[in-house]
This record gives C-alpha cells, structure tokens and sequence, in this order.
C-alpha cells in the first residue's frame, strides 16, 4: 500500500491529550498550549485532555502517567527540552518510550536550523511511542510548537495512530 492509501484509510479524528510544563506560565499565559489545541481542533482532532504542570519530575511523571491511562491515543508535551538544569522532559518521557522515531526530532531540528539558526540544536524536540500511545516531546516556544504541528505532526497523525492500531 503505497502513501497515499495509508493516508485515505487514516483515522480522521484523533485525540490528543496536551501538557505544558512550566515554572513561569499560567493557564491564561499558555500561548503554546493554546496554540496547540488551535491548530489540532482546526485539524479535526479532538482535546482529550490538558494540564499545566511545573517543571518537576515526579510531577511530570504523573501527569504524564495520567495522560497515558487516559482515552488520548497521542500526547503532545511542550517544555523543558533544553539544556538547563531543570530541563527534564526528554529524560523522563524517553525512559517510557518502547519505540523512538529519531526522524521527528532530526526533522524539527533541521526546519528549525531554517528559521532560527544555530539555536535549534538546544532542541531536544522527540517522539516516540509508549503503551500504543504516540507521544511527542516540543520546545516551549509558540512558534516551535506551530512548526512542530503544523509541518510534521498533523500531516502524519492520523496515518501515524492507524499504523499502530495496525495487529
């Protein structure tokens, strides 16, 4: 089956579970994460989910088990992909993941490099797969978050989850 059958017998609407991890926002200060839920609503997809959580592990950890235990058949992260001390969130995702899709954070990167230079190497931007649920990790900035979705994640979602739904 050659791309474009993949892509007409995708699942259409997807839900997605959304977290920001912060020290410094509020929920009336997430441009990221409204931007997010924006452009997968626009999309068609359906918000299973979104939280606010600080930059913590264990309470990453547990928003991000919570979000696994829950009806989101993907999840988008935006946050703490860095390289400051408190910028945990590839570690803590990474540890969960079964299968990683190296191409997703190689891509961003390389789109990124396109539009803010050198600086997109401090991108640790990743995707992968954990309980049969995609899950992928975004910078916290509103225009990586745009990029990410609108250049890679929403053309391939649904192609995406219907390959793992495959038996």
């Amino acid at each position: 089956m050659g791309h474009r059958e993949h892509h007409a017998t995708a699942p259409r609407t997807i839900a997605v579970a959304v977290l920001t991890l912060s020290d410094s926002r509020t929920p009336a200060e997430d441009r990221s994460g409204d931007a997010i839920v924006a452009l997968l609503e626009a999309a068609g997809h359906a918000v299973a989910g979104r939280v606010l959580v600080r930059e913590d592990p264990p309470v990453i950890r547990a928003a991000l088990e919570a979000a696994l235990a829950g009806p989101a058949q993907a999840i988008i992260l935006n946050g703490g992909t860095g390289i400051a001390p408190r910028d945990s969130t590839p570690e803590i995702v990474g540890a969960l993941l079964e299968r990683e899709l190296p191409g997703f954070g190689e891509l961003f990167r390389q789109l990124s490099f396109h539009e803010i230079g050198a600086a997109a190497m401090l991108s640790r931007a990743l995707a992968g797969v954990a309980r049969g649920k995609l899950l992928f990790v975004l910078p916290g900035s509103e225009a990586a978050c745009r990029l990410a979705l609108e250049q890679l994640i929403l053309p391939e979602l649904g192609h995406m989850v219907g390959e793992l739904g495959k038996a």
